[in-house]
């Protein structure tokens, strides 16, 4: 939706396609890093508990470094380029335009606020969540009718069913790699090659990018959390810490080839061939990799502001 209108506008201003396009893909992971995300909540499920809110929290930092990174791309590139300028926005502009988006933004606060201070849990919040942005689309905005509730909750219905299968066909494939004592055989494998800590998490991270090229994020975390979370634990890695690394890793594969869903869907919005995209994602490629090196081997990147606003101590 927002690459389909942002999109038009910067090809009217006389912005490249391809470049309009990767801009607006590379920014896809950023939205699974920044709360409110249902990563951290099927991280936490599959993880044995580890707080929703310390993770939400810890997603904020590395959410944003990422959407530094590719914004000093993208201005780079754009400089290099010499892309069109526009105009400043005045400010009463500015102004206007937020206090008509302060209504669904206060929804952000609301949960993550909720989450944060203990008011409700992860759960509760998203029921709050639901409750809001119905009563915003069909009382104050009026882009629901009633009639077009139904069919929204059968698809939600759909949609959390097969969220929820996964999850229970994971936990019982964790209990049975458990008693099958694959988690250990594993680890001992990967400690075997080094036992340096640097060298493994270097490994894990590897393993977890060649992952996210061909699977889903979410079976990817049920499945390969119950292996990676002890082998990280056992070298000190906090499982927060350690969440937001895994799910910063795989979100890299909703927009890397062959299978990334928001390359080839914003591709097609954008009304451009892959060829034309690539070459401008590269650098975009180069950056996410080198936050994410930070992300790992700088835990307070991730635990500052759980520790900070909840005294989070692992």
């Amino acid at each position: 939706a927002v690459g389909g209108t942002m999109g038009e506008m910067e090809r009217k201003a006389g912005y490249d396609p391809g470049y309009a396009a990767a801009v607006n893909i590379a920014s896809c992971p950023t939205g699974l890093l920044i709360p409110p995300s249902n990563t951290f909540i099927v991280y936490s499920t599959i993880s044995g508990g580890t707080s929703v809110a310390a993770l939400f929290l810890a997603g904020y930092l590395p959410g944003i470094l990422m959407g530094l990174g590719i914004m000093v791309v993208a201005g780079v590139i754009a400089w290099r380029k010499k892309l069109p300028v526009n105009e400043r926005v005045p400010l009463n502009a500015a102004v206007g335009a937020f206090l008509q988006a302060i209504l669904p933004l206060s929804l952000i606060i609301i949960v993550i606020g909720g989450i944060v201070k203990g008011t409700f849990t992860a759960t509760e919040g998203s029921a709050i969540a639901v409750v809001y942005a119905l009563f915003l689309a069909v009382v104050v905005y009026r882009e629901i009718k009633i009639k077009d509730l139904p069919k929204i909750f059968l698809d939600s219905m759909v949609t959390n069913a097969i969220v929820m299968l996964l999850i229970g066909c994971s936990s019982g494939m964790s209990w049975a790699m458990a008693n099958a004592d694959i988690p250990f055989i594993i680890e001992e494998a990967i400690l075997a090659m080094s036992e340096n800590k640097i060298v493994i998490l270097l490994t894990i991270n590897l393993i977890l990018l060649i992952v996210g090229f061909f699977m889903d994020m979410t079976p990817a975390i049920l499945i390969f959390t119950p292996i990676f979370l002890p082998i990280a634990e056992s070298l000190g890695v906090d499982p927060v810490h350690f969440g937001v690394m895994m799910t910063f890793n795989l979100c890299m594969g909703i927009v890397t080839p062959p299978v990334g869903s928001c390359l080839f869907v914003g591709c097609s919005v954008g009304k451009v061939r892959l060829a034309q995209v690539i070459p401008y994602m590269l650098p975009m490629y180069i950056a996410m990799i080198i936050t994410l090196l930070l992300v790992t081997f700088i835990p307070q990147i991730s635990l500052f502001l759980p520790q900070l606003l909840m005294g989070y101590g692992g």
